[in-house]
């Protein structure tokens, strides 16, 4: 795959996170190196990129100079929510993967206590670094809009649906329908990738309830549910057809636990064709954005093509 902004963005942002998870009072020493070791391993940060790019392309629709408030502190606060879903859904009582990007998972590496407690951590530090770094209205927008993306009824709730599916939790109807199905993951994958744009374009804008703003906002969400379960079709054909060394985990493993997947439910053709029908909706939300959204749709298209 050549270059995209991904690429670009990728050691800033590791960078950041790197200054953002350093030691201060209080803090255990193997908490901290637990914490470091799930958020600082390589990975691909597309929701924190997300986060940077619809932050310019908001500025640069509204005619701004630049962003009106610096976007990395909230990227860093969307990918350790991200890093913190990871590490618990690795433990024994989730998907019990010993794989992660490339490396043993925090559990196996520091034990299943540590690791619950490594993503308690991160999981409160993202609402710690975004109240520090946006005072304000602004400040509680971030809060409410990522704690409702990975929340109960967003992502966590998405999580749970997803063991329903495995016959792991009781009187949650199981998913059996694309319906079903694309419900599952608008909420488990999606509203992390939703949230980092949303995000991106109130930093950007400096507020969120302006007219252009919403304006905004809106395009984004329908790029960003569209982009969403492109992503994880994609993901769900890696797990039948790719390779652990490409990916940096464990794969076949979907098709063992008995979970619905797109390929499972339409085949790996209609799945192909239904991440490339969305990555095209994606696109098509963001046409009147002109030269701005260049960056995004960029990102969109290189993601259908992506081998991990």
């Amino acid at each position: 795959m050549s270059e995209t902004p991904l690429d670009a963005l990728k050691s800033l942002i590791d960078s950041r996170l790197d200054q953002i998870l350093a030691q201060r009072a209080g803090l255990p020493a193997p908490l901290l190196a637990a914490m470091r070791y799930s958020a600082l391993a390589p990975g691909k940060r597309l929701r924190p990129a997300l986060v940077l790019l619809a932050a310019d392309a908001v500025a640069a629709k509204l005619h701004l100079k630049s962003p009106a408030a610096d976007p990395m502190p909230a990227a860093c606060a969307l990918e350790m929510v991200h890093v913190y879903s990871l590490v618990h859904d690795d433990l024994p009582a989730m998907d019990d993967d010993d794989m992660r990007r490339g490396q043993p998972t925090c559990h196996v590496k520091y034990g299943e206590a540590l690791g619950i407690l490594a993503g308690d951590a991160l999981l409160t530090m993202a609402f710690e670094t975004l109240g520090q770094y946006y005072p304000g209205p602004l400040g509680g927008l971030c809060c409410m809009e990522l704690a409702r993306a990975a929340g109960p009824a967003g992502m966590v709730g998405g999580q749970v649906a997803d063991l329903a599916a495995e016959g792991r939790i009781a009187d949650v109807d199981a998913p059996i329908t694309l319906e079903d199905l694309e419900s599952l993951h608008r909420r488990k994958t999606g509203q992390l990738i939703v949230a980092g744009l949303r995000l991106g374009a109130m930093i950007g804008s400096g507020e969120g309830t302006s007219t252009s703003t919403l304006n905004c906002l809106r395009d984004l969400t329908v790029f960003g549910e569209s982009l969403g379960l492109a992503f994880q079709i994609i993901d769900d054909l890696l797990d039948v057809s790719g390779s652990a060394e490409k990916t940096g985990k464990r794969v076949g493993k979907d098709a063992a636990r008995g979970k619905l997947t797109y390929p499972g439910l339409l085949g790996l053709a209609e799945s192909r064709q239904r991440a490339d029908r969305l990555s095209s909706e994606a696109i098509a939300s963001l046409e009147t954005w002109g030269e701005a959204a260049r960056p995004l749709i960029t990102v969109a298209t290189a993601l259908l093509r992506r081998e991990k």
